[in-house]
């Protein structure tokens, strides 16, 4: 079973944060040289969770693909970028999945095998990744405010951060989800989202892409000082609902509407 791990970084001192810009440079260069490592990207993250162009330096992750658990679990403790981004944070959080669909290509190449089935839960983590032809940068991150809210607002959404590779055009997405339907019908329905992939498809604003839904196998460390899996546990806020019209009077306010086999690749870029 393919595993693949995302470590988050936080920083609260310049030392800090310096050495965590010095490990984006330099970090790879250790981590093309960890046994079983089958891919992996540096990321930083943007404002506002991620989702705004804007640098956060206070934050960033690294995303690794491993063979096994035992793999993951041994190459994250012995991995030197690791370990230094770990011992200049203030805040690390690591959660291990698996995937269960993966469609398109990162950097050129497939990472991800998929093996498993979807748990019966429905709890999921989904990730995004896309390259944003320059023209249409604008256009995009046009979408991206509104998005940002409904996502954040989303009762059934425990987590979420936007990252990056390379700002503004080189983009990626994770979320946590802790019913599928939901999850399913924010990305693909008649809502601001599913309008978004709609102006992408009709416009072609991607030269690449990969998405990918995975099932959660567990988590170390903690996030806002907290479990973000605990947060899937938490009670399901009753769906909103609009009232039945009624006749108007004079006194009433108006309301307002509301795969194939991958190819095996270590990280070049």
């Amino acid at each position: 079973m393919q595993v693949v791990t995302i470590s988050f970084f936080r920083y609260n001192n310049w030392a800090s944060r310096l050495e965590a810009l010095s490990q984006m440079a330099r970090g790879r260069f250790a981590l093309k040289n960890v046994p079983g490592l089958e891919f992996f990207k540096m990321l930083g993250t943007g404002s506002d969770a991620g989702f705004n162009p804007k640098p956060n330096v206070d934050v960033n992750a690294i995303l690794c693909v491993w063979p096994d658990m035992a793999t993951a679990k041994k190459g994250l403790k012995e991995s030197i970028t690791h370990r230094m981004l770990r011992d200049h944070s203030c805040e690390t959080y690591t959660i291990y999945l698996t995937p269960i669909s993966a469609k398109g290509l990162w950097s050129g190449v497939e990472p991800l095998r998929v093996s498993e089935k979807p748990d019966a839960n429905g709890k999921m983590a989904v990730l995004t990744r896309a390259t944003v032809k320059l023209p249409i940068a604008l256009k995009f991150w046009a979408e991206v405010p509104q998005i940002q809210s409904l996502v954040a607002e989303h009762p059934n959404c425990a987590f979420h951060i936007g990252m990056a590779e390379v700002p503004w055009v080189q983009q990626v997405t994770f979320s946590l989800w802790n019913d599928k339907r939901e999850m399913t019908t924010f990305a693909h329905g008649d809502c601001p989202h599913g309008r978004a992939v709609q102006h992408v498809r009709e416009g072609n604003w991607f030269k690449e892409e990969l998405y990918a839904r995975f099932n959660i196998l567990e988590e170390e460390g903690s996030w806002e000082g907290g479990s973000p899996l605990k947060r899937l546990d938490a009670p399901k806020s009753a769906p909103e609902t609009k009232a039945q019209p009624k006749a108007e009077t004079s006194t009433d306010k108006a309301a307002p509407g509301k795969s194939k086999a991958p190819r095996k690749s270590k990280e070049t870029a």
